[in-house]
Parts: C-alpha cells; structure tokens; sequence
C-alpha cells in the first residue's frame, strides 16, 4: 500500500516522471552501502534482532510520511524519508532471507519458497488495490501510511511470537574479506551468478511499474482507483502461477523454465507498453507478474539450496543487491527513459532490451540453461 502510495503521490504533486525515477534512486543507495555489512550480520548476530531493529526504521518512516504528506512538508525530505526506508531494507532482507533453516527441514524449502511468494505476491494484490481505494475515498495519502505504520507494528509482534531453532553464529572478525565473503561466493559460483545476472538486467530494463502513475493518468484515464488495480495486476499473475506451482511436482527442467519466463516477461511487457486498453493493459501485467513469479521461485530456491548455512546471511545480501539493483535502479531507468522517449517507448524498449538481457546470459552460461531439479543441487564449497 505504501509503495503505490508514494509513486502516486510524488507525482500528483511534482509532475514529473524523473521524480518517480528518483523514488527508486533514494531507496536503492542505502541497499549498497549497508547490504554487504547487513550480510555480514546475519550471519554474526541474532536474525529476529536484526529483523525488528529493520522493521522499527520501517515504522518510524511510515509515521514520517504521514506527517510528512499532512502538512505539506518540503518535498526534499519525502526523499529523506525514502532513504530511511532503504535503510531499513537493507538490514531487514538479508536477515529474513537467511531465516528460512531456523524454521523448516532441508526438505521442505523448495516448496515453502513457493508458498512463501504467494503470501508475498498477495499482499502486493491486495495492497496497492486498498491503496487506490483509501486514496480515492479520502482525497489524500495520509491514511495510507498511518495503515502501512500498523501493520509493521504487527510484524514487529509476530517476529517476537516466532519459534527458532537455535542459530550459532560464527564469530569471524568484522573485516573486509569477510564482509564481502558473499560476494566472492556468488562470483565463483558460476550458476548463481548468471541466474543473479539474468535477474538483475532484464527486471532493470523492463520493470514498468514505476511508471503505472503516468500511464494510468495520462493514457488510459482511469484515476486512483484504476491505478491501484493497474498496480496490483502483477501480484495477481504470481498468486495464480504460485498456486500452481506449489500443487505440482519440482520442476524436471528448471533452467528451461526459467529461460521461457524472462522470455515471456519481456514480451508482455512489449504487449503493455503499446497498449490502449484498461483490459488488455491488466491482462499484460497479470502475465508479467505470473512469468516473474517462476524466476522468484526457482532462483530464491537455487541461493537456498546452493548457498551452505555458515554464508547463508551474507549471500542472502549479495541477492538482495541484486534484486534491488534490478527494482529501484529500475524504476530510475525508466524515469530518465520515459523522459526523453516517453511513456510508451520506455515501456516497449525495455522489454525489447529484457529479451536480448535472455539472449545474452543463456548463451554465456549454457549450464543455467541446462539446469534439472533444484532439490539435486548440493551446497558449493564456502571457501
């Protein structure tokens, strides 16, 4: 909800897509400066202390923007705010992502990444489509961030209630070459670094929701209300392929599908781009999201399974880098992009750019094209 909210309300009062390029910028910074020592402490430190220091950022900016949009606050310190909220990411993802084996058997994370995406990808239904609901019937944003405040209230309560297995953390020295331990792991670990790198270039060039605000009011004319279902149409592509992903077998061929969704993300992203049409447009980004959804899947599945638990919080980092770089850095791209070719040229020339991003790594890294049953793969050596 807070997320549709901004872009919504940054450029009801500023005008200007290169302002919604910039939410992305102001929130990806902190992500890598903080990302790699974050990594670094979820594996040294306790995760759920980490996750509530992460969510209490989280809360507080929340409370800022509300007071922020209420009484009409300089626009330069909504981007102060944004940044806040980067921070908060960048110590919340790692630690979250590393959790996974304090609360499930080896056995059971392919499919509770599958079950833990459709929860994820529901809420961002949900959320952006209450967002234009409590946006059109209070004629602010206000309300918005007061109910994004509440509800991390309550993950803060939730995290607290939460059963763990123990973590023994390893206590290393708090050096460079173990802060960027991660990093060395993905970069010599040749099949997560192309599945990172396929990742991060085609969601970068044709990420087209930082854009939805422009589209919704200059070219299909539908308001906050429109919009809120435009922004939510991904999420509901990934709930249905979630659902039938989780009551299937794994996938036998894994790098195969993988390759056909980023094929198939880039071209209904071409298909929303040149679009005119209120249903044809939430028909694309329904697709969008379900091909999305198989890449979230099989990768977020592919660090579990590949990474071993001592590097589990600072490669968690090194993707969380990774998958910011291709959201935020990607909704800048856009908005310098549709700056200078404007709305629907941006759109269409990044999913064009998406299917040469799949050319590109699958024929460089023919292993991940190959790529069998995820639950085959063994942890990579550490060292």
């Amino acid at each position: 909800m807070q997320t549709a909210a901004v872009g919504w309300a940054v450029y009801e009062r500023l005008g200007s897509v290169l302002a919604l390029g910039l939410i992305g910028l102001v929130q990806i910074l902190p992500i890598l400066l903080l990302a790699l020592p974050a990594g670094q402490a979820a594996d040294r430190y306790n995760r759920r202390t980490i996750l509530l220091f992460g969510q209490g950022l989280t809360l507080a900016g929340s409370l800022a923007l509300a007071a922020l949009f209420w009484l009409h606050g300089p626009a330069v310190l909504i981007f102060v705010v944004l940044g806040l909220l980067g921070v908060a990411r960048a110590f919340t993802a790692p630690a979250l992502m590393a959790l996974l084996p304090n609360l499930l058997p080896r056995p059971l994370w392919g499919n509770a990444a599958t079950w833990n995406s459709s929860l994820f990808e529901l809420t961002g239904l949900a959320g952006p489509a209450l967002a234009g609901l409590c946006i059109a019937a209070t004629q602010g944003v206000m309300a918005v961030f007061l109910i994004a405040a509440g509800c991390t209230a309550t993950a803060m309560a939730l995290f607290i209630l939460l059963k763990l297995s123990p973590h023994v953390a390893a206590r290393r020295a708090l050096t460079w070459p173990e802060m960027v331990g991660g990093l060395r792991f993905v970069g010599r670990t040749r099949l997560l670094l192309a599945a990172q790198c396929l990742d991060l270039f085609a969601i970068f060039f044709g990420g087209a929701t930082a854009l939805l605000p422009v589209v919704a009011k200059e070219i299909l004319h539908v308001g906050p209300v429109g919009f809120g279902w435009l922004r939510a149409a991904p999420s509901l592509g990934a709930i249905g392929m979630a659902l039938y992903t989780a009551h299937r077998p794994p996938w036998r061929r894994a790098g195969r599908v993988l390759t056909l969704a980023f094929v198939g993300f880039g071209v209904s992203t071409i298909g929303f781009g040149f679009s005119r049409q209120f249903a044809l447009s939430m028909a694309m980004l329904v697709l969008t999201g379900a091909f999305d959804n198989l890449n979230v899947v099989i990768r977020q599945t592919l660090v579990q399974f590949i990474t071993p638990d001592e590097m589990r919080g600072r490669v968690s980092a090194v993707n969380f880098i990774f998958i910011g770089c291709s959201n935020e850095l990607g909704a800048f791209e856009s908005g310098v992009a549709a700056s200078w070719l404007g709305p629907i040229g941006a759109i269409a020339g990044g999913g064009a750019a998406t299917l040469l991003v799949v050319l590109v790594v699958m024929r460089a890294a023919p292993e991940l094209r190959r790529l069998g049953r995820l639950q085959d793969i063994h942890p990579a050596p550490a060292g």
